[in-house]
């Protein structure tokens, strides 16, 4: 069987960057070892598999060269990003089905957005040293203790204090990869107030080497629970954040995530968060 990979660039800031994702359309015949080693030929940290459903309007499936997860924010963008581009879909309201159920997704002024749910905070004190440790840096560093939040992946949100520390970690990839097991993490979110771009809120660096991602250049499931980090933990007030992304990998690869909030009397009851994708190229395996 030859399979086609299109490999889409989500969350590009400007005209390049962005996080590659491989979709594959019209998956419903490939089993899950079969989508596994796609995944682990493609190379990159997601890929997604598009089929039919019957309760929404396309049914995703995420692996990364490792294992399944239930959602990943760079590879939906691109996946509708790509159909609006082949005409497959329209500006508006649409559905994806995956195997944690249902989310809203939005076309709109070229961009698509995501839907991710309320977010749950998790305390980690106890864990406090070990995580410092597992990146290089002390408590003095922080300006707000690490916390995991979830949107619908679970992710460690840690706030440090500028640039220069954000650059110099120094990751532990095995005792990060402890750690997630432990904390039934994603990864690290990483993240600065201190800005590349003066119309920014944070940027960030985003560490999952338990799913095979030593760092990635764009994560919108990540920085959903990011901007609600912001706005609960560090009183950031606002419907909208931009979060920059992939400006510190070496070689840098720049991405931008904008999210929406929902706001009811106060609280976050819901988030969509979008970007662009562009088309790189394409690949054929056979299996």
């Amino acid at each position: 069987m030859k399979v086609r990979i299109n490999i889409i660039n989500a969350f590009i800031d400007g005209t390049k960057g962005g996080n590659p994702a491989g979709v594959v359309l019209n998956a419903d015949e490939l089993n899950q070892d079969q989508r596994l080693l796609i995944a682990k030929e493609v190379g990159l940290s997601e890929t997604a598999f598009v089929s039919n459903s019957s309760i929404a309007d396309f049914k995703l499936d995420f692996y990364t060269p490792t294992r399944q997860i239930a959602h990943c924010g760079h590879a939906t963008i691109a996946v509708f990003s790509y159909l609006e581009q082949l005409g497959v879909i329209k500006e508006g309201w649409l559905s994806k089905e995956t195997i944690d159920g249902n989310r809203k997704i939005l076309i709109k002024d070229g961009m698509a957005y995501m839907e991710q749910l309320k977010p749950k905070f998790i305390g980690v004190e106890t864990y406090h040293t070990k995580i410092y440790d597992s990146i290089g840096i002390t408590g003095e560093q922080l300006i707000s203790p690490p916390e995991v939040v979830n949107t619908g992946n679970r992710f460690l949100i840690l706030a440090v204090e500028n640039q220069q520390v954000l650059a110099g970690l120094k990751p532990k990839t095995k005792l990060i990869e402890s750690l997630s097991e432990q904390l039934d993490l994603i990864g690290y979110y990483i993240f600065t107030t201190e800005t590349i771009k003066a119309d920014r809120d944070a940027t960030t660096r985003m560490l999952a080497p338990m799913y095979g991602i030593d760092e990635e250049a764009g994560t919108g499931m990540a920085a959903g629970p990011l901007a609600c980090y912001l706005y609960y933990k560090m009183g950031i007030k606002k419907e909208q954040f931009n979060i920059e992304q992939g400006y510190l990998m070496q070689p840098p690869s720049p991405s931008v995530i904008q999210v929406n909030l929902e706001i009811h009397e106060g609280d976050i009851i819901s988030l969509m968060a979008g970007g662009i994708g562009k088309i790189t190229h394409e690949m054929t395996l056979d299996i």
